[in-house]
């Protein structure tokens, strides 16, 4: 995406990547399923469709392009399955090793997903079909030569990610406990046609993680055609699959209709051990669209394969395979995707008015500090090319304070004047202003090598302004569509 970046902006190179990622995912899954695991093309349509644009899907499209573009999932299901071609175990294991990779610089939540859904089903084949067991040396082959190409290929970037100097041990205690209230799973999204925000609202932590909402209907149908299928090993083996997703995705406690029932769930067991910590329970939902993908491919092909041997009966099956699928479907299509026209970029920024403050190695402050609530300046910067530094932001990074582990923070740690203004902010009162006070900001000032201090107009706009202004002793200057307080006396 960097062309596009570059030459049309972040924004831009956001939605292109977002809206690509989900048609590249849907493609990827037709590709998988019409070639390799279906085999017709009006089945395979269908599975990817829902693979693709399901509600979960549609959810998390509100902020994670990382998350929906799910287009290498596919392809690790069909190299996976080629490892037990005979011959080519070394080929075939290079494959999927870069597969692997690929999937692991897109998101490591899914591969991790993945590689436990592939896990569970090879076992159930290879105990439910025997005679499948005379490939097995070559599959263990390729797999084996897989996992080490992989493994050497991610050695560094793994190590940077859980060893290095930016690595936290696990998520905040607060993601941790974003979990699947058991009743989103009948329920309907609130981009989903049968859904809205209030209906919604509470069987999910956010409107980006909605990964459970199927609706009774598809449910029934899901229920009914592990049924049907149940010959099929591979269906039932998706259907466990399926099972422990929803099961894992409950979190510690069980929830219901926004409610705990202090049940505990078997997540609670798993929370705390290694790379599980930094897994966010709800998502274990989120798996569960491909496999009801699949079992929708799964169905619509038993159901033409049914309707060919019965030509005379061919428009009756059709017609009710028709109906229980738009029954089931139409309910949960997704509708658009909200949006809003962003506050224009203040002159100050786009005009260049603040590269004399910042000359020297210095960042701009902003009122107040960027965070998961005001990401405004974020943009301010990426439309400069991140030629104009600012403090703090909004990542994922370790908590350095004393007893806090490097847990995972949103942000920087605070420092006493992030942590004052926005009391400030939510408040709309300025505190009494204290002599520690003004001494802390100095030295919070200092430790973002800030040039200058920016308040651009919103709400509570002039408590910001007065806050900052008996923090510091300097009079704002009115300028470029924001007030500016010069500080570079104060950070030397």
């Amino acid at each position: 995406m960097t062309p596009v970046t570059l030459l049309f902006g972040t924004r831009t190179a956001f939605l292109v990547f977002l809206t690509l990622g989900m048609i590249a995912t849907a493609t990827a899954w037709y590709f998988v399923l019409s070639r390799v695991l279906v085999g017709a093309r009006g089945p395979a349509w269908l599975g990817a469709t829902f693979c693709a644009y399901a509600p979960a899907m549609i959810s998390h499209a509100n902020a994670h392009p990382n998350i929906v573009s799910q287009y290498v999932v596919p392809l690790i299901i069909w190299r996976t399955v080629r490892l037990a071609d005979a011959g080519r175990w070394l080929r075939n294991g290079l494959l999927l090793a870069l597969v692997i990779v690929w999937q692991a610089f897109l998101n490591l939540e899914i591969l991790l997903m993945t590689a436990i859904g592939l896990g569970v089903v090879i076992v159930a084949l290879a105990l439910a079909r025997p005679a499948l067991r005379g490939r097995a040396r070559t599959f263990l082959a390729g797999l084996g030569i897989a996992a080490a190409a992989s493994a050497v290929l991610l050695a560094y970037p793994l190590y940077v990610q859980f060893f290095g100097p930016g690595a936290y041990n696990g998520l905040s205690w607060v993601i941790r406990g974003y979990s699947t209230d058991l009743a989103s799973f009948v329920a309907y999204a609130r981009e989903s046609l049968a859904g809205d925000a209030r209906s919604a609202t509470g069987l999910a932590k956010n409107p980006t993680e909605e990964n459970s909402f199927f609706g009774w209907p598809l449910v029934i149908l899901i229920a009914a055609l592990v049924w049907w299928l149940r010959r099929n090993v591979v269906v039932l083996a998706l259907a466990a699959l399926g099972v422990l997703f929803a099961v894992l995705s409950l979190g510690r406690e069980i929830r219901f209709d926004r409610e705990g029932t202090g049940i505990p769930a078997p997540w609670a067991l798993l929370e705390d051990l290694p790379v599980l910590h930094s897994v966010v329970p709800t998502r274990w939902a989120l798996a569960i669209t491909p496999i009801i993908g699949l079992l929708l491919a799964y169905g619509a092909e038993r159901a033409r394969e049914v309707a060919a041997r019965y030509p005379a009966r061919r428009s009756q099956i059709r017609f009710g395979t028709v109906t229980v699928l738009a029954m089931a479907l139409v309910p949960v299509l997704p509708t658009p995707l909200p949006t809003k026209r962003l506050d224009p970029t203040p002159e100050f920024v786009t005009s260049g008015a603040w590269r004399p403050y910042l000359a020297g190695g210095r960042s701009l402050v902003t009122l107040p500090l960027p965070d998961t609530e005001y990401a405004d300046p974020l943009r301010w910067s990426a439309q400069t090319r991140l030629e104009m530094p600012i403090a703090r932001g909004y990542f994922l990074g370790p908590d350095t304070r004393p007893g806090k582990d490097r847990i995972a923070l949103f942000g920087a740690p605070p420092r006493p004047t992030s942590s004052f203004v926005a009391t400030v902010r939510r408040s709309g009162e300025v505190p009494p202003v204290t002599a520690e006070n003004r001494r802390e900001a100095v030295e919070d000032l200092r430790y973002w090598r800030a040039g200058a201090v920016v308040l651009a107009p919103q709400e509570r706009a002039d408590a910001l302004r007065q806050a900052m202004t008996a923090l510091t002793g300097i009079e704002p200057v009115h300028t470029g569509g924001v007030w500016v307080w010069d500080v570079r006396p104060l950070t030397g």
